[in-house]
Formats: C-alpha cells, sequence, structure tokens
C-alpha cells in the first residue's frame, strides 16, 4: 500500500526541527520518499505497507536515528503498541519458549513485548500490576492465574485484554491458555506404575501450580498402592521456587538416606532432575535400571543427557502464539471463539524413565 504523495527515496534530506532538535517522522517520510502517513504505517502496522516500502522506512529509521515517540502515538491511535508478559522469574526456563514465539507473534504486528518479573514467595504481582495497568497497554499475559482479588479486579476494571496461561480454572479474568496441573501429576503416576515402579517419591518446588502437581502424583501414586507399606504418603520433599539443579542433588541424597528402597522421582523441573541425574552418577546409581527419573519442561538439554531424560512437554511456543492472536484480534474487535483453551500436556518418553 502506497500514499500517492509517495515519492523516490532520498528526495530530501532530514533537517532537525528548530523547535524541538530531534529527527521526527516527517524527516523519515521525506528521507524514505514517502508520505508520513505511510512512514506511520510502516512504523506501527508493517503487515499494510509493501516490502519496497517497508525497506525504504527502515533505511531511512537507520540513517537518521529516529526514535518513535510511542506516547504520542498511543494518545493519537489510543493503542499503546505494548503487550506487558508477567512471569515469576527470568530464571525460570521453562517459560522462556512462551515469551519469545508471544514477542515474534506480537512484533509481526507492530507490537512489542514489555516483561515482568513478579516472583513466587511475597509476589509482588499486585504492585506490577498497578504500574502495568497504569501505563495502559494493549493487553497482559500473566502466567498462572490470578489469586489476589485485587489484582482481579484491578484487571476487570481496566477494561484490557488479559490472557491468564498454564493453569486452567473455570472463571478466568477474561482468556486462559493452560492445562491441568492435577492431570499431569496422575499422569505420571500411572505411567511409572505402568513400567514396574513401586516406590516413588517427589522433588518439588513450593510454589501453587507445583503443589498441586505433586500432591496428584501422591494421590495417584497411593491409590495405585505405590507407597511402602504403613505409610499414608509418599517421600517428598520442597524448596523455594525457582528450584535448581543443586536442590536436586541434595534432595535425592536426603530422600534415599531415609528411604533407600525409591525406585523413581519425580521432579517439578528439568533443572531439579539434571541435579538428581548427576547426583545419581555420583553415587554411583544406575538410571533407569535402579532408578527412574522424569522432569518437567522438556528444556533443550534433556535430549542431550546421558541418559537422556524423560519429561513431561508443555508447549510453550503454542502458549505465546495463542496468547498473542487472542490479544490482536480483541485489540481488532474481532470475536474470540474460546475464551478457555486446553492445550494439554504430552509425557515425552526417554531413556531416564
Amino acid at each position: 500500500m502506497t500514499d500517492p504523495t509517495d515519492k523516490p527515496p532520498g528526495h530530501d534530506s532530514p533537517k532537525r526541527r528548530r523547535n524541538s532538535g530531534g529527527i521526527t517522522l516527517r524527516d523519515v517520510a521525506r528521507l524514505a520518499g514517502v508520505a508520513p502517513i505511510t512512514a506511520s504505517r510502516a512504523l506501527n502496522n508493517p503487515s499494510v505497507v509493501s516490502d519496497a516500502i517497508m525497506q525504504r522506512v527502515k533505511d531511512a529509521v537507520a540513517q537518521t536515528g529516529y526514535v518513535p515517540n510511542m506516547l504520542a502515538g498511543g494518545l493519537a491511535s489510543r493503542k499503546s503498541r505494548l503487550v506487558a508478559a508477567v512471569i515469576p522469574t527470568i530464571a525460570g526456563n521453562v517459560f522462556l519458549e512462551m515469551v519469545q514465539s508471544l514477542t515474534a507473534a506480537l512484533a509481526q504486528h507492530g507490537y512489542q513485548v514489555m516483561l515482568g518479573q513478579s516472583g513466587y514467595e511475597d509476589s509482588r504481582e499486585d504492585e506490577l500490576l498497578e504500574a502495568i495497568i497504569g501505563r495502559r497497554p494493549d493487553g497482559v499475559v500473566l502466567t498462572g492465574i490470578m489469586h489476589s482479588s485485587a489484582g482481579r479486579k484491578r484487571l476487570l476494571n481496566s477494561g484490557i485484554p488479559v490472557v491468564e496461561t498454564w493453569d486452567l480454572a473455570p472463571n478466568p479474568i477474561d482468556m486462559l491458555i493452560g492445562f491441568s496441573h492435577e492431570k499431569v501429576g496422575q499422569a505420571v503416576a500411572e505411567y511409572l506404575h505402568a513400567r514396574g515402579r513401586r516406590r516413588v517419591a517427589t522433588l518439588g518446588a513450593d510454589d501453587d501450580r507445583a503443589r498441586r502437581r505433586m500432591q496428584s502424583f501422591s494421590d495417584a501414586a497411593i491409590t495405585l498402592g505405590m507407597a511402602a507399606p504403613g505409610e499414608a504418603a509418599i517421600p517428598a520433599l520442597v524448596a523455594p521456587a525457582p528450584t535448581n539443579t543443586g536442590f536436586g542433588r541434595t534432595g535425592l541424597r536426603a530422600l534415599l538416606a531415609q528411604h533407600p528402597d525409591i525406585d523413581a522421582v519425580f521432579c517439578s523441573s528439568d533443572m531439579v532432575a539434571l541435579g538428581v541425574l548427576t547426583e545419581a552418577q555420583a553415587l554411583g546409581i544406575a538410571v533407569p535400571e535402579q532408578l527412574a527419573v522424569i522432569g518437567l519442561g522438556d528444556l533443550a538439554f534433556a535430549r542431550e543427557l546421558h541418559p537422556a531424560l524423560t519429561t513431561v512437554r508443555i508447549d510453550g511456543a503454542l502458549i505465546g502464539t495463542t496468547a498473542a492472536r487472542f490479544i490482536l484480534d480483541r485489540s481488532q474487535e474481532r470475536e474470540v471463539g474460546e475464551r478457555i483453551l486446553d492445550i494439554g500436556f504430552s509425557i515425552i518418553e526417554r531413556s531416564s524413565g
């Protein structure tokens, strides 16, 4: 799409405005040989201009060092072109696939992602959301379900599209993409039982999602007769989230000291499972012959380990691209057909279990 007033690139050289001293969009348009409205479209909605026009505008931006005034553009269009994504921690590799796909999908439509870190224990989510809402993003993507009544009220009253992720619930704030942590726990217990494991244990983080996953695993394991005689629960250790490989190593030692007959460990993350595998090797415990190890996340290193890690795969990329589609649909006043989407999960069977 071009404007009838577009001219060949380089028609005029950019000049600084006397009142601001800065390069303006008009200067960029003049250098690119397009109308200001075309330059604006190229920067704010690249899909509506031709590749040739887009390249000319990009070259002009690079040559001038122009930075768009997003505040002014947002006031004019009532859109900020920003989407806020809130994750518990940037140290949690399991969320990176979602953030990357969300960022890429939104960038194709001229949106940028603003990343916030809420934490786990003593979560700063309410304070973070207050700051985010005040900047009026075009969407908010949350990791997990919003539990604070004050936070839910703020988001509901803001009118901003909200996508909760990585969980399932019947009453989301707005839209929800996730899976059942309870079903994950049950499925892993059944998987291990079918492979002859009878004395299982868990090493998990103390956040809500991991606790529910591990409790479901424990309940299913007890039902299947995988607890020791006379015990009403399976062995379990927890640590503050985010957990790491160190917890996997120390946790395995602690479990075996009290329960030497353990033949399988379900870990709350692949990082914990990596620690378990490392410690098992140090102790001379054969995996999977003596001990099965299962993680969660299917991080990139999982298939490269020796033995390769059996794990629960969550399609973070699908969560990110779907969240982006939901927000874009809402921002363009299109109907979002299915507000609650269960993407499920899969157990990736490898050598460790």
